[in-house]
C-alpha cells in the first residue's frame, strides 16, 4: 500500500471504526500489511485468507473451536469474498476489542445464527455446543447432555415460546444476564488477552 493510499485508509477507517483513535489504526492497518504478506498470493494483497485469520485469532486470543473461528470469519468477511480486506479487519476489531453491548449481542448473534435467517434454531444451539462443550465420557450418550443444554437455554431465553431465539429474545436475555452473551460458545476474547493485544499491537505509533 502505498503512503498516500495508506493515509486515505487510515483517515477513513478513523471515522468508520469509531472505537479506535488515528494513531491505533495505524497500528491495525501496519499489523494488515503483515498479515497480508503471509497469505496466499490469490488475493494480490487486497486481503488475508481463512488460514492467517484463523491463525492469527488462536495466536492473539487462544480462541481454539473451529466451528466458532469459521463463523468469527465469516462476520468478519462482510463481503463474502473469502477475503479479509483491511476495511472488514478493523471495523471487525473495533467490536471484537471495544464493541458496546449491542455491537456485541448483534455479534454474537451473527455467529450463532448459522444460516442466516434471523434466528438461533434448536438445531444451530446443537451443532454449537457441540463443537464448543468438552463433554466427558460418561454413561450418558454427550448428546445428549447438549440437547439437556439446549432445552435449558430455550425455557431461559425464548421469551416468546416459539421454539427457536429471534434476535430480540437473545438481546432481552441477555440485558437481564450478560453472561448469556456467549451462550453458545465462545466467540469472544477475554478480557485478558484483549488489553495483552492492544499493549502488543498499540505500544508504538508506525512512523
Amino acid at each position: 500500500m502505498s503512503r498516500k493510499g495508506r493515509k486515505l485508509v487510515v483517515d477513513s477507517l478513523t471515522r468508520s471504526a469509531k472505537h479506535f483513535t488515528k494513531s491505533e489504526v495505524e497500528c491495525l492497518v501496519k499489523l494488515f500489511d503483515t498479515l497480508v504478506a503471509k497469505a496466499s498470493s490469490q488475493f494480490a494483497g487486497a486481503g488475508f485468507d481463512r488460514t492467517v485469520f484463523r491463525d492469527t485469532l488462536y495466536n492473539a486470543f487462544g480462541m481454539t473451536d473451529d466451528a466458532v473461528l469459521d463463523r468469527v470469519f465469516s462476520t468478519f468477511d462482510k463481503d463474502n469474498t473469502g477475503c479479509i480486506t483491511v476495511e472488514e479487519w478493523v471495523e471487525g476489531l473495533a467490536v471484537l476489542l471495544r464493541g458496546t453491548l449491542e455491537e456485541k449481542m448483534k455479534y454474537c448473534f451473527a455467529i450463532y445464527d448459522l444460516n442466516g435467517d434471523g434466528y438461533i434454531s434448536k438445531e444451530e444451539m446443537f451443532q454449537m455446543l457441540k463443537h464448543s462443550l468438552l463433554i466427558q465420557p460418561a454413561d450418558e450418550e454427550p448428546d445428549e447432555g447438549v440437547k439437556d443444554l439446549v432445552e435449558i437455554a430455550l425455557k431461559k431465553m425464548d421469551y416468546d415460546h416459539d421454539g427457536k431465539l429471534s434476535f430480540t429474545d437473545f438481546e432481552k436475555a441477555v440485558r437481564d444476564e450478560n453472561l448469556l452473551l456467549e451462550a453458545f460458545g465462545p466467540c469472544l476474547p477475554d478480557i485478558k488477552s484483549s488489553m495483552s493485544f492492544e499493549q502488543k499491537i498499540f505500544r508504538e505509533t508506525p512512523k
